[in-house]
Formats: structure tokens, sequence, C-alpha cells
């Protein structure tokens, strides 16, 4: 499956089950982990687990496999593996706490960046 008919299953199943705020990055040029990542806020941990759950049920009725669930016992946190996409799961306050947004949304500088910022 490719990875953006994988993130429509995603981002299907989180709005499913009410996901907030549900963010996807491109994180290809960044890391050589993954290829993109899915943010989501859920409004408690019962709301995390069900997130998780459902978007572990629809990736594999539509056939990708699910490598790993992690965080699940505590559910402020949850991270599924799908290998090209990780999905987080997380509460309000952990998303603000992390703000992974920040940290994803880094692109490298060029060269032609770093000589203005020089110059000012």
């Amino acid at each position: 499956m490719e990875n953006k008919q994988l993130i429509e299953v995603i981002k299907t199943a989180l709005e499913d089950i009410k996901g907030q705020q549900i963010e996807v990055f491109d994180v290809a040029d960044l890391t050589p982990l993954t290829d993109a990542m899915v943010i989501c806020t859920g409004t408690s941990s019962t709301h995390i687990k069900a997130l998780a759950d459902e978007v572990v049920v629809k990736v594999k009725q539509a056939g990708a496999p699910v490598n790993s669930v992690e965080g699940r016992e505590q559910a402020e946190w949850v991270l599924v593996d799908l290998g090209n996409v990780v999905v987080h799961l997380m509460l309000g306050a952990t998303r603000a706490l992390y703000r992974l947004e920040d940290l994803w949304s880094f692109r490298p500088q060029s060269a032609n960046d770093k000589r203005a910022a020089d110059k000012e």
C-alpha cells in the first residue's frame, strides 16, 4: 500500500473516532526511519486507546501491516508504528509539552538561507 493511501486510511480512522487536531508531516527528508508522521490529540486516556485500536483495525483491514503499538498501557502518548508511517496519539497536555510539530517541521537550511542569515 502506498503511503498516501495508508495516510488516508489512518486519517479516516482517527476522524471516525473524533480525533482532534490531526496533522500529517512528511519527514522522509529528515529521517531514514519513516516517511511520514501523523499526530492526533485525544481527550482522555480511554479516547487515546480507542484511537489506537481503530487505527490498528482499519490499517489491518486495508491489508497493511502494523509493526507495533507502544505506550497503550499509560495512554498519554501512544505510538503506532506502521513502518513508512508512524502515528502519534497524544493527550492535549502531552502534545503541548513535547511539541512534535515544531521538531518535525524543521527543514534543512539551504546555502542561500545560511548566507542570508549571516548577513542579518
